[in-house]
């Protein structure tokens, strides 16, 4: 029988930077998915959590608590330089749990070897794992991710 703690669901969400900055500024308090993720963006409920992972610099740089059921906006907030057009118009209403500063983002690739999601990549190809858009993963990777994210706060204090 599942305890409370790991009666939620955790979603490894991929995005670059630059969208990572707009839900920072927006205070953590919404994110957008893409428009192909709608039936997973679906299953997504309050109690959920988020885990951002920023492509590019290959960090992860936090971890959020959804607030809402997932609804449709196409008001433009994010954007997609590779897929002019893409609004993430999937969105669900989150608070930050934990967020690093900018710029102090957790290295993802030490992480990502111990994360049982991965391990079905190459040790070396580690980054398909981080292909498109939205991830359901295992709660004990939520808890290595979680885990880490706090030791890199404190360390940084």
């Amino acid at each position: 029988m599942a305890g409370a703690s790991d009666s939620f669901n955790s979603y490894i969400v991929v995005g670059g930077p630059e969208n990572f900055a707009k839900t920072r500024a927006l205070g953590f308090t919404m994110h957008g998915l893409k428009s192909t993720r709608r039936k997973m963006a679906a299953g997504i409920k309050p109690g959920d959590r988020l885990i951002f992972y920023l492509t590019g610099v290959k960090r992860f740089g936090g971890v959020a608590r959804v607030t809402s059921e997932m609804f449709e906006d196409h008001t433009p907030i994010w954007s997609n330089a590779k897929k002019p057009g893409e609004d993430y118009p999937y969105r669900v209403k989150i608070e930050p749990e934990l967020i690093l500063d900018d710029g102090s983002y957790l290295e993802a690739q030490p992480v990502a070897a111990r994360m049982t999601y991965t391990q079905k990549w190459p040790r070396e190809n580690w980054t398909l794992a981080f292909q498109g858009n939205l991830h359901l993963v295992p709660h004990s990777d939520y808890e290595l991710i979680a885990a880490e994210l706090r030791e890199a706060a404190t360390a940084k204090v």
